[in-house]
C-alpha cells in the first residue's frame, strides 16, 4: 500500500544516512523527509515544508536584488548568472509550495490553499504550474468562477491554434466558469472549436480516441447534476459518451458513474423524483456501457501494488451492470 511504501522509504533514509548525505542534496533530503512525514503527521509535514519554503523565498529575494544590481551596472554576465540562480531556486521552490498546498487541498480547505498561493505571488506570478493550480483552487470555491476564468484563459490562448494541446480538464473548467458567469456564447465558441479540431483529427485517423469534448461535456453534466438538475446533466453525460466505442474510457466512465451514483443516492432517499422515461434513458445508457465496456478498465493498473479487485470486476461492463440493477430496483419502489 501507499502507507507501507512511505514507511519503507522513511526507514531506508534513516538506515542509510551515510548514503543519503552522499547522493542526495540537502534540499532533496529535506523535501523527501517532509513528503514522507506527511503520511503520519500532516501538521509536522506542513511545518517542514514551511521551513523549506522560507529558505527558498530568502534566496529568491537575494537573487532578485542581484539581478537588479547587475542590470544597474550593465554587467551582462552577472545578470545571466543571477537570473540562472533565480530560475534554479524557483524550480526547487515550486514543488515545495505545491506539496504544502496539497495538505490543505486534501482537506478540501481551498481558501487555505489560496492563501498559500497568495503569499508566493511575487515570485510565481509568471510560472505556468503556479497559475494552473491557482486557477484550479479558485474554480473549486464555487464563488470565484470569474477569477478562475482569468487564470484559465491565458493557458487556453497559448494552445488556441492547437486547442487539443490544452488539458481537457482546463478546457472543461473554463467552459463551466463561462457558464457560471453567464458567458454562454464564449463557452459555446470554445466547445465548437474543440469539436472542429476533433473532427479534423478523426478524418485523418478514424480509430484515434480523443476525449477533450467528451470530458468538457461530462464536467458540464456533472455541474448540472451537482445543482440538482439531473435530467439535463445526465442527458449531457449520455450525449458526451457517444459513440461508446470511441468515448468510453477509464476517466470518462469515472465522471459518468459518479453522476449516476449521486442520482441513485438522491432517488433512494426520496429527495428527488424521476419520470419513467428518464429511468429508461438511464437504463438504456448503462446497457450501452455494459455492451461496450468489456475491455475498459475502471482502475488504473499499478505494477507496484497488488490488485485486490477480481479480474472480472474491474471493468465498465461489471460496474454498469451493478448500476443498472440498482436502477431497476429503484424503479420497482
Amino acid at each position: 500500500s501507499k502507507h507501507w511504501k512511505r514507511q519503507y522509504s522513511s526507514s531506508k533514509l534513516a538506515d542509510n544516512t551515510h548514503l543519503t548525505h552522499k547522493y542526495l542534496s540537502p534540499y532533496l533530503y529535506d523535501f523527501l523527509d517532509a513528503l514522507i512525514t506527511q503520511q503520519s503527521s500532516p501538521e509536522e509535514a506542513y511545518r517542514k515544508f514551511d521551513e523549506l519554503a522560507s529558505r527558498h523565498t530568502d534566496v529568491l529575494r537575494k537573487a532578485t536584488r542581484r539581478v537588479q544590481e547587475a542590470r544597474d551596472s550593465h554587467n551582462d554576465a552577472a545578470v545571466k548568472k543571477a537570473v540562472t540562480e533565480y530560475e534554479d531556486t524557483l524550480d526547487r521552490y515550486i514543488p515545495v509550495l505545491m506539496s504544502q498546498a496539497k495538505i490543505y487541498w486534501d482537506l478540501e480547505q481551498y481558501w487555505q490553499v489560496e492563501n498559500i498561493f497568495h503569499k508566493s505571488v511575487e515570485f510565481c506570478n509568471e510560472n505556468e504550474t503556479w497559475r494552473l493550480h491557482v486557477a484550479h483552487v479558485l474554480f473549486m470555491q464555487d464563488n470565484k468562477f470569474k477569477e478562475a476564468a482569468g487564470f484559465y484563459e491565458p493557458i487556453v490562448k497559448k494552445h488556441y491554434n492547437n486547442i487539443l494541446g490544452a488539458s481537457a480538464i482546463v478546457l472543461a473548467n473554463l467552459c463551466v466558469s463561462y457558464i457560471m458567469t453567464a458567458q454562454n456564447d464564449e463557452a459555446e465558441d470554445l466547445m465548437r472549436k474543440i469539436e472542429k479540431e476533433e473532427e479534423r483529427l478523426a478524418y485523418g485517423d478514424p480509430d484515434k480516441k480523443v476525449f477533450h469534448l467528451c470530458i468538457v461535456n461530462l464536467v458540464i453534466g456533472t455541474l448540472y447534476c451537482a445543482k440538482g438538475n439531473y435530467e439535463f446533466g445526465i442527458s449531457r453525460l449520455i450525449k458526451s459518451l457517444e459513440p461508446y466505442n470511441k468515448k468510453l474510457g477509464i476517466d470518462t466512465w469515472f465522471y459518468a458513474k459518479r453522476c449516476m451514483l449521486s442520482l441513485i443516492e438522491n432517488l433512494s432517499k426520496h429527495m428527488i423524483t424521476a419520470r419513467d422515461t428518464f429511468f429508461q434513458e438511464c437504463i438504456s445508457f448503462l446497457e450501452q456501457c455494459e455492451a461496450h465496456g468489456k475491455e475498459v478498465k475502471t482502475v488504473a493498473e499499478n505494477p507496484l501494488e497488488e490488485s485486490t479487485v477480481h479480474n472480472g470486476k474491474d471493468t465498465v461492463t461489471y460496474e454498469a451492470r451493478l448500476l443498472k440493477a440498482l436502477f431497476l430496483k429503484l424503479q420497482m419502489f
